[in-house]
């Protein structure tokens, strides 16, 4: 009898604080038409930041504890945390081992995922591999969480990205898929094109880094378009041939939420129909490692979701990483 890991539930937390692009305007005023291109461009009309004393984990931990309370369970019946973010609590240790403590998820392990926007798919892959692979594993949270703004220079107009968010799904073991595929593909020769310099062993922080604003985030160089418009479609067909499935067969696809007209395309580039997907940019802004999970859990509640359907989930971050997984809803 096999083995699998199924989606039991979803949530998402977005903090209190709206950020208009018309404050945007006013920040970035020595941009002249900057937000009114950005907004063109991506479909962003707005994003919610966290408070300043806030860490990676604090966001986390709401969407942990209501996806915990949809599944049914509570925090001591985790027996694994997996953490994706780009903007965690500290260096080391991972951030996961501190929403552990936070959420009170006693008899939980936990790891961390680095692979920034591709890494709500990534863990919830590795987290169905551990289910299908150790009985013991039993209940697995994934979590995608991002708090970028915090690491940004406020005076970057990359700072128009950056939502605070945070979205989480339960795993749970099942005789029947769940977990159908995943697919992952990357291209380190982009590795420096955004990035924080001097945060780590590559550039450790001095003086000098930090006077030269290196340990902020920044774009070094812009990515080409085709990474995406090309590249999430070509993922997209590799996790069909990796699950056996067609590319009709799919009755829902969530894609990282940086541009809609990206999303656009590249469904049409899939032969899929709009209504096949869903997009939150326009509410939350970019909200990097957080998006995918924020995305999925937003069609949940908007019941844009049946059971039975064939879920596709897209992720893709700087690096560049990219990652999709496959569910049977």
């Amino acid at each position: 009898m096999g083995r699998y890991a199924r989606i039991v539930s979803t949530a998402m937390y977005k903090p209190e604080r709206l950020i208009s692009n018309d404050q945007m305007r006013e920040w970035l005023k020595q941009f002249p038409d900057f937000v009114d291109k950005m907004e063109q461009g991506t479909g962003i009309l707005q994003r919610w930041w966290a408070p300043e004393d806030w860490a990676t984990s604090d966001v986390a931990l709401p969407a942990a504890k209501l996806a915990i309370e949809r599944a049914g369970k509570k925090p001591e019946d985790v027996d694994l945390i997996i953490l994706g973010t780009d903007s965690p609590d500290y260096v080391t240790p991972a951030t996961s081992v501190v929403l552990q403590h936070k959420l009170g998820a006693k008899n939980a392990g936990t790891f961390d995922v680095g692979c920034a926007c591709a890494s709500f798919p990534t863990a919830l892959t590795a987290g169905a591999g551990i289910i299908a692979a150790n009985p013991a594993i039993k209940t697995v949270l994934v979590i995608g969480v991002y708090l970028m703004h915090k690491l940004a220079n406020p005076l970057d107009p990359m700072i128009f990205f950056y939502g605070d968010g945070a979205g989480a799904a339960v795993l749970e073991t099942s005789e029947t898929p769940g977990f159908v595929a995943s697919a992952f593909q990357a291209d380190g020769t982009y590795a420096k094109n955004w990035l924080i310099p001097s945060s780590g062993t590559a550039e450790p922080v001095t003086a000098e880094t930090l006077a030269a604003g290196r340990t902020k985030v920044m774009m070094a160089a812009r990515y080409p378009p085709e990474i995406n418009d090309d590249g999430w479609p070509c993922l997209v067909r590799k996790l069909a041939l990796n699950g056996g499935f067609e590319l009709n067969d799919i009755d829902f696809a969530v894609f990282t939420q940086v541009r809609k007209p990206t999303v656009e395309l590249v469904m049409e580039k899939l032969g899929l129909p709009m209504e096949k997907t869903h997009t939150i940019m326009e509410e939350y802004g970019y909200t990097g490692s957080a998006c995918v999970g924020m995305a999925l859990d937003d069609a949940v509640a908007k019941k844009k979701i049946k059971a039975g359907d064939l879920v596709v989930l897209v992720g893709s971050g700087v690096g560049y990483n990219q990652a999709a997984c496959a569910f049977r809803w």
